[in-house]
Parts: structure tokens; sequence; C-alpha cells
């Protein structure tokens, strides 16, 4: 099978999580016997931090206009036999138009569900769906489930919506030896986000000032001289893709917490927290519906929602953590896997009706 896929990142991992999920999707749809061509526009921003330039399993196309890359797509998406768009995809009217004129099954992918519902709710325009909705497209992807699926079907025309849930592979994203560089009690890996910083500041910038002899890691993009920086924060501006499994295994407790439009909306889970699971770290996320899909709040993951039961988290015993670590260990490899979710994306584009699909 072919597959043509029009992405906002497959190269950079620097402040997006689409290119860690691509890579691993697409390296376990290799192994399955699929041929992926990944075209991204090539910008600036991701430019200066690109840390992939050769897609293992595929084959990346960089281009910098679409008028550059318009024949080219129309070759590749007219032989494949399903081609796909994504959402935040810089040329996605463009590519949808294309995709559902030859695609012999187009696929929209809205990896962002939560924030094109959010946006269309508040009146707001979406640069990367078609003006006319996603009713063109034979199916329609979403990386959350639950209600969100009903509302692309209800709101945005799409004639069937399934979910393709977050994942990781477990070969990159595995137990390794701690690191002193990496070594702490609690670390948070995540780009800043305004909706996301109140609970970033309970769950993780409080406890670290009432626990002024822990050491606390943040790494990520966008921080500022305005978060409540304290002496025991430390900070890495990007932690590459291949240092994730070392950043994990060096934190006795890791924290996970969601956009406040994927919590709201719930059954939207982010591929960090099956990142750390595969890595073998115990994880404090969040709370939001649908959680329990995934992980078993209690006995393979930890919630808060208050300072108090972040420091309660970090106030338990280290063979407790390591006792839900394991559990969400073995959660994560016989359910959440690259592997797992190209099955399912296969399985999806193998069906050829939309009776198969009510199926698949």
């Amino acid at each position: 099978m072919k597959l043509v896929i029009f992405g906002l990142t497959v190269s950079s991992s620097w402040g997006n999580g689409h290119a860690t999920l691509w890579r691993g999707l697409i390296r376990a749809l290799a192994a399955r016997g699929a041929q992926v061509v990944f075209f991204e526009r090539d910008v600036p921003y991701y430019a200066r931090h690109r840390d992939l330039t050769a897609l293992p399993g595929g084959e990346l196309v960089l281009y910098r206009d679409w008028a550059d890359v318009a024949e080219r797509a129309r070759a590749e998406t007219a032989s494949a036999d399903a081609a796909m768009v994504t959402s935040y995809c810089p040329d996605g009217p463009a590519a949808s138009a294309l995709v559902c004129e030859l695609g012999r099954r187009s696929i929209f992918y809205d990896m962002d569900t939560p924030v094109t519902l959010a946006r269309l709710a508040a009146g707001e325009s979406v640069a990367y769906l078609p003006p006319e909705g996603l009713g063109g497209f034979d199916l329609v992807l979403s990386y959350t489930g639950g209600e969100a699926l009903v509302q692309l079907e209800r709101d945005l025309g799409a004639r069937r919506a399934l979910p393709l849930y977050g994942h990781v592979d477990p070969d990159h994203h595995r137990p390794a030896p701690a690191e002193d560089r990496y070594r702490c009690d609690l670390s948070y890996l995540g780009t800043y986000a305004a909706d996301r910083q109140p609970a970033v500041n309970a769950l993780f910038a409080e406890p670290a000032k009432l626990r002024p002899q822990m050491r606390f890691l943040l790494g990520g993009s966008g921080y500022d001289t305005a978060f409540p920086w304290t002496d025991n924060i430390f900070f890495l501006d990007h932690v590459s893709p291949p240092e994730h499994a070392a950043f994990f295994a060096s934190s006795r407790l890791t924290l996970n917490v969601t956009r406040r439009d994927m919590a709201e909306m719930g059954y939207c889970p982010s591929g960090r927290l099956f990142e750390a699971a595969a890595c073998g770290a115990p994880i404090l996320s969040d709370s939001w519906e649908g959680l329990d899909l995934f992980f078993e709040p209690g006995r393979e993951i930890l919630t808060a929602a208050t300072t108090e039961e972040a420091l309660a988290a970090l106030d338990l015993a280290d063979e407790e953590l390591a006792r839900i670590a394991r559990a969400a260990r073995e959660r994560t490899l016989d359910a959440h896997t690259s592997g797992h979710r190209a099955a399912d994306l296969l399985r999806y584009l193998e069906a050829s009706t939309p009776a198969d699909l009510e199926h698949a």
C-alpha cells in the first residue's frame, strides 16, 4: 500500500508533537509493507531545528512553495492507494482539493481536533480546513475520540469519523540508564502554552517552591522570565527525541499536563503519556474524561488537580512509584504502540465501503 501524506512536519520535533508521532507511525507502517511519501513545507523555524533529514521507511519531500511541488504532488497522489491531509498542514485547502479529486481513498487526519472545534465554536476561521468542510473526504480520522467524533460529523460534514489516538515507538522510547544531567524528583517535558500554565504552576512550580530540597527539571521551548522560577527548577529549552529515554528514565516522577481544549473535550491522550510510560517513568497527570480508557488511575497512572495532590504523589515511596511505572509500561506495550496504531490505520484504509468502515 502506498500512502501520501500532506502534513505539518516530520523533520523537526521542535515545538510540536506531530513529528515524533509520524516517525513512529511511518516506521510501523513500513514494517507492514506500506510505502509512505510525506510532503512538508520547508519553513525556516523548523529548518533551524531540523533533527531528521531522511525518513526511514518512507520518503520526505520538502518544498518551499505549493506551486513548486504541485506537479509532484499530483503524480504521487494519483499513484497512491490512499492520500491524507493533516491539521496544521500549511497548504491544507490546496492539498485537500487535490486529495479529494485524485485520491483513491481520501483522508483528513485532525491531530488537533479540540483546537479545531474550539476555534469553530468561537466563530474563528481554521486555515488548514477546506472552506467547504470535511464532507469531501472518504474518511476523517481524529486524534481525539468521544464526543469529538460526533462533532466532526455533525458540524464539519465528515462522512465517517474514527479515532486514531496517540502512540509510542517502543524501539526509541524504552528504559535507559539514568543520567545525572536529567536526574530529578519531578520532570515536565512540554512547550509553553498559556492555557496549560495554571496547571503547570499548581502541579510543578508550586511543589518546587514547597519542596526546596527536591530537584525539578523543565524541558521545552517558549518559557521566559515570567515563569515562576525557583533555585531548584532546572531548565532545558529543547530535549530532542533521542534524549527522551534518558530524560524520562532519570525522573523519579514525570508530569503530564493537557492543553485546556484537549482536557475539556476528553479522550485525547498526549503522546508524552505513552513516551514516558514506555521509558519506565511513573506519571503524574491532570485528569480528564476518558483517561481511564488508556491508563487506570491509581494503578497505572497518578492524577492530581491541586498542589497538595501533587505533593502527595511526590511523597510516595520509591517502591510504589516503581510499581505504577511497571504497570503503565505493560499497558503501553500491550495497547498503545505505533504498531497498534499502524494496524488500526491499515484496517481503516483497507475497508472498501462505508459498511466496512462501520465494523473497522
